[in-house]
């Protein structure tokens, strides 16, 4: 311990910390492994570069919430966070396996909380890793189950779906404020790394606004003024799919997206925690597991 040192991250250690990352997330996974579920297996080169370019993204935009621990080896943890308005975030936490347990951890996360130390929400996805939920429990988060729908969609129950279309940057002050009636801030810079990797949906009608985004896997952000508006564009997105998909990071207070991925013939299980402060779980609204 006595050569580790916990300083900013740069851009030049986002490679580094993405091995970290990826190493540590692959043994949760193992550990966390259901009997009927496939073996874990490492990223993707598609699912690196996508951690790679949100990191990098989060370095430029917060550089005072990432900070990584350095020893004579090299990158043996880190930790990314930021701010947007009033909201904190932390988007990723992760020691190498082999160096957990060493006191690695604790100034990494505490460097990232002092990001947020003026904000008066907080936010996180957890894994169901034992370590992490008592870490995070201590810090002063409560923890709100997480689950997860996924399977192949019926696609005979798949309704008509009607007054959505495709999204654009012009969208992005409509999902702002339907992120602070959710979340209470928007995901402001946020939008354009978004826009650049996933896909639009958008629902603007007199009774309704919401909007979605889609990745390879299905939904990966929802959030909607109202149930009826964000169960609309979860079928929209289920509608797209072409093969298995995965709908992450529903809370008990969303109860509509159960409804909907139930119907849609999807299997649930429980997959996490989410983690807040100062907030009650945002509803309608399914979160990104890192850009929360």
């Amino acid at each position: 311990m006595d050569d580790l040192l916990i300083r900013p991250m740069t851009e030049d250690d986002v490679a580094a910390a993405e091995a970290v990352s990826g190493a540590a997330f692959l043994e949760v996974d193992r550990h966390a492994r259901r009997v009927a579920d496939p073996e874990p297996t490492p990223r993707t080169p598609a699912h690196r570069a996508t951690w790679i370019e949100r990191t990098r993204h989060l370095v430029r935009t917060d550089p005072a919430g990432c900070w990584v621990a350095e020893d004579a080896g090299g990158v043996v943890g880190l930790a990314t966070s930021f701010r947007r308005e009033t909201l904190w975030c932390l988007a990723t936490y992760a020691v190498l396996p082999g160096r957990q347990g060493r006191g690695i951890g604790r100034p990494l996360l505490a460097a990232a909380l002092h990001h947020g130390r003026a904000c008066l929400r907080g936010m996180l996805s957890s894994s169901t890793d034992a370590r992490a939920v008592r870490t995070y429990h201590r810090a002063g988060f409560e923890l709100h189950p997480q689950m997860r729908l996924s399977g192949t969609v019926d696609r005979t129950a798949i309704p008509v779906v009607e007054k959505v279309r495709d999204g654009s940057a012009g969208d992005v002050d409509l999902m702002d404020s339907l992120d602070r009636l959710a979340r209470g801030a928007g995901h402001g810079p946020d939008h354009e790394l978004m826009l650049r990797t996933w896909r639009l949906l958008v629902s603007d009608t007199s009774t309704g606004r919401g909007y979605v985004y889609l990745d390879h896997r299905g939904p990966a952000l929802l959030a909607a003024s109202d149930r009826r508006t964000a169960a609309r564009l979860l079928w929209a997105a289920l509608a797209e799919s072409t093969g298995p998909v995965g709908v992450g990071h529903v809370t008990g207070a969303n109860q509509w997206a159960l409804d909907v991925g139930l119907a849609a013939g999807l299997d649930l299980t429980q997959d996490g925690y989410l983690g807040l402060r100062g907030m009650k779980p945002p509803a309608p609204y399914v979160h990104s597991g890192a850009l929360l």
